[in-house]
């Protein structure tokens, strides 16, 4: 027997829970780790395309894995259960998924906000936007197959998937064929800070990143405008509005 089964043959039960519950905390982070470091020697774009083959080529390997050894099913390298789940259990799954996506937003920004100070906080903030809204852009321009030239038609589409839709409420403007007004009419974060008592958190500096990065993934011909956010003043029908429109 190696050193390494006789080690993990001395935990109790409980510490064993709490190694399988880490061990895919490490596998998380291993790949985010991977992926940044690919996005930093071989630029972004290049990152994405090989994110894509590598999930493709592990998601199933390690569901059928985990499938063999907690004896569930699998199909097409997703869990059947999953799949037989109703519409509006997978609905609501969706909702909560997203409501962890941006409490754990929030607990990073906090906990950085504690160590170095709020400077420090905005900077990661910011940076992180960088990766995550092109990423994010990329992942449901592939989940709904659209065109690289799909211009505002498709950044509708994309706007209406992104995780931020599923718990803010959001809504479009025409303005003419070129060009439409996108309001966020409630956000989850700053109405939180307004039922608080607190001033709206000045979120512009992300959102000139998050938004413009967004919309150029879609498709690169979109010019992202803002007319107003955080900490401009704003009317109470949207905290943050922007303005995408595209030429040619």
């Amino acid at each position: 027997m190696s050193v390494f089964k006789n080690e993990i043959s001395q935990v109790d039960h409980d510490a064993l829970v709490h190694i399988v519950v880490d061990a895919f905390r490490r596998i998380v982070f291993h790949y985010g780790a991977w992926f940044s470091e690919v996005a930093h020697q071989v630029g972004l774009e290049k990152a994405l395309a090989v994110e894509g083959r590598v999930w493709d080529a592990t998601l199933s390997n390690q569901i059928d894995r985990l499938g063999k050894t907690l004896g569930f099913e699998t199909d097409c390298g997703v869990p059947a259960a999953l799949k037989a789940l109703p519409r509006e259990t997978l609905l609501d799954l969706v909702e909560k998924l997203s409501v962890n996506w941006l409490a754990n937003d929030g607990i990073w920004f906090q906990a950085v906000e504690k160590q170095f100070g709020m400077g420090d906080a905005k900077r990661c903030n910011d940076t992180c936007w960088t990766r995550f809204s092109p990423f994010e852009a990329h992942r449901i321009k592939a989940l709904l197959k659209l065109p690289d030239d799909g211009g505002l038609p498709a950044l509708k589409q994309a706007l209406g998937l992104r995780l931020y839709a599923f718990i803010n409420e959001q809504s479009i403007k025409e303005v003419d064929d070129r060009c439409f007004i996108f309001e966020m009419n409630n956000c989850r974060v700053q109405a939180a800070r307004k039922r608080k008592g607190l001033p709206d958190y000045p979120c512009k500096s992300a959102g000139m990143v998050e938004y413009p990065y967004f919309a150029s993934t879609i498709d690169p011909r979109i010019r992202t405008e803002c007319i107003g956010c955080p900490p401009d003043a704003h009317p109470d029908e949207w905290f943050c509005a922007w303005k995408f429109c595209i030429d040619g």
